[in-house]
């Protein structure tokens, strides 16, 4: 439990956040009252986006309570290892500046399955914008509510639903109002509070653990130095050897940070093809902090338990005659043992900061989505005004179904791990039709069409049985990998049937698919340290020595 002091401050940030929220979009409400692109300011905040608000944003819906509460946890579990998540999307962030934010923003669509529709044909935006729905509710909403009512809980003693539907109504609120403009200003705010919460955190384990030598001695006296490795042998016991990383993570990757509306809604409101591109790669390199601040406490966490530095004896529980430790609560435990009466409130909001900003951000998204992909499907003369309200509603339900799904996600042992586990068995079919589609002039609509639903279905199916039948062959395989291998699948599913339905392109079809490699490199730049080549290559050296470091 916390004290008065730092409850205040947290609720004076929840009200200053909502009181931001609803000015800034109220604000831009009353500016555009007779612009003619109502929709297109709700949804897409008239598409005037800079790069450093678009960088931030970016990071800021990608963080969630789930990173800092279950990448904490995972740093406890299995030390930097879950690391490579957040250092590898710095690889697709690269993709998405280099070869798919151009064709967004040439093409001038609102959503990505308006890009499928563009690319291939209705059937396949038909079924990514379900798919983007039914994602966004789980992923980006349910699993940060499930990670942030668990930290309300332990530190408030209040009931986990109760605390979760009064902040998730509050986000609500601001965002249905302002859209995303309130969302992505925001976001920016909550993006620098929650870093610097993380920080503070960062800091004070380091500083209770006497520094960096004392956590190596006590993982060596444990026999674990191995948590300090991110690329782990083949067979470790952790199911993610190095090759599974490389292999696994750009499935979920290019999905995630390429295909996925929720993510990539802040690109499509950029200014301009070049802040849509240095957007993304600004978020790259903010992506290269987690480590430090949200997987290395975690880490310290374990260290300090060993030496006796850390209680965790609140966590423990017999299960079978055997003591278990629920390391779902670690971080938790650390802010209330580590650190000081005050800065707690500056921890718990920077954890609120990261719920809040994930809730808004997918709110949005799945407006946009609604409205532009399925309400104006049957309904092509709806007016601006009609799409908004449409998806003003999509939200509020949006909401209610996420907060059901609750008690069947809290079954998941790690919060982090059962994210990934469901994106795992979504992301492949997207990933393989959005590859092939940018990259490969043969791919038609009917290999798109069938590759979605069979992919789709097959990656249902497979998780259900790797769940009902965990001892078998398919239940045995590591989440990373079976991205993989279904991957595979799809792939082979669409290059033989782009082969057996040779592709007719359209006027629009034509345009969107690289000619070569070379020509995304070939658009204009600008001059000095802020050309999109220049950066890209940067953080691509830059990652290269982190991985090499912590090999």
């Amino acid at each position: 439990m916390i004290h008065t002091p730092d409850l205040i401050i947290s609720i004076l940030y929840i009200l200053l956040i909502f009181i931001i929220g609803l000015w800034v979009g109220l604000r831009h409400k009353y500016k555009t009252r007779n612009n003619n692109n109502v929709a297109g300011e709700y949804f897409l905040a008239g598409k005037k986006l800079r790069w450093p608000m678009i960088g931030l944003a970016l990071f800021a819906t990608n963080i969630s309570c789930v990173h800092l509460v279950s990448l904490a946890q995972s740093g406890f579990d299995t030390g930097l290892l879950n690391g490579d998540f957040e250092w590898m999307a710095a690889f697709t962030l690269i993709l998405l500046a280099l070869f798919f934010a151009p064709f967004y923003i040439r093409s001038g669509v609102a959503t990505l399955p308006d890009f499928l529709e563009k690319r291939y044909d209705r059937a396949s935006r038909d079924w990514l914008a379900f798919v983007s729905v039914v994602s966004a509710i789980i992923i980006h909403i349910a699993f940060s509510l499930l990670a942030g009512g668990i930290v309300l809980h332990t530190l408030f003693g209040v009931n986990l639903y109760s605390s979760v539907i009064a902040i998730a109504i509050i986000t609500t609120i601001y965002t249905i109002v302002g859209g995303l403009t309130a969302v992505v200003v925001t976001e920016s705010i909550q993006t620098i509070v929650l870093l610097l919460g993380a920080i503070v955190m960062s800091v004070a384990a380091y500083h209770k653990m006497g520094g960096w030598q004392p956590m190596v001695n006590v993982l060596q006296h444990t026999g674990q130095l191995n948590k300090l490795s991110m690329l782990r042998p083949s067979g470790d016991a952790s199911g993610m050897p190095w090759y599974a990383v490389f292999l696994g993570y750009p499935i979920l990757g290019i999905w995630y940070w390429c295909a996925d509306q929720t993510i990539v809604q802040r690109v499509l409101g950029a200014k301009d093809e070049n802040n849509a591109r240095i957007g993304p790669l600004f978020c790259g390199f903010i992506k290269i902090l987690p480590v430090f601040i949200f997987v290395m406490p975690g880490l310290f966490a374990y260290t300090l338990a060993q030496s006796g530095h850390l209680d965790i004896s609140a966590l423990k529980t017999i299960e079978a005659g055997k003591v278990v430790i629920n390391s779902k609560g670690i971080y938790t435990l650390m802010i209330t043992q580590l650190i000081p009466t005050g800065l707690i409130g500056v921890l718990v909001a920077a954890l609120l900061s990261g719920l809040m900003s994930q809730i808004s951000g997918a709110l949005n998204s799945i407006a946009t989505l609604v409205s532009y992909d399925i309400y104006k499907r049957y309904k092509p003369q709806a007016k601006d005004t009609s799409l908004v309200t449409v998806g003003k509603i999509a939200a509020g339900v949006s909401l209610i179904v996420s907060l059901a799904l609750l008690p069947l996600l809290n079954n998941y042992e790690s919060i982090f791990n059962g994210l990934n586990d469901i994106i795992a068995h979504i992301a492949p079919p997207i990933t393989c039709v959005f590859l092939l589609g940018v990259f490969w002039d043969k791919a038609s609509a009917v290999s798109a069409k069938y590759t979605l639903w069979v992919g789709s279905a097959v990656g249902v199916v497979v998780f259900i049985v790797s769940k009902v039948y965990p001892n078998t062959f398919i239940g045995s395989i590591p989440f990373m990998m079976m991205a993989f291998y279904l991957f595979c699948v799809c792939f082979i599913i669409q290059v033989s049937l782009s082969y057996l339905f040779p592709v007719e392109h359209t006027t629009e079809s034509v345009r969107l698919y690289w000619k070569s490699p070379w020509e995304p490199l070939r658009g204009k730049a600008w001059s000095g340290f802020g050309n999109y080549k220049f950066l890209s290559v940067l953080l691509i050296l830059l990652m290269a020595v982190l991985f090499w470091i912590f090999r």
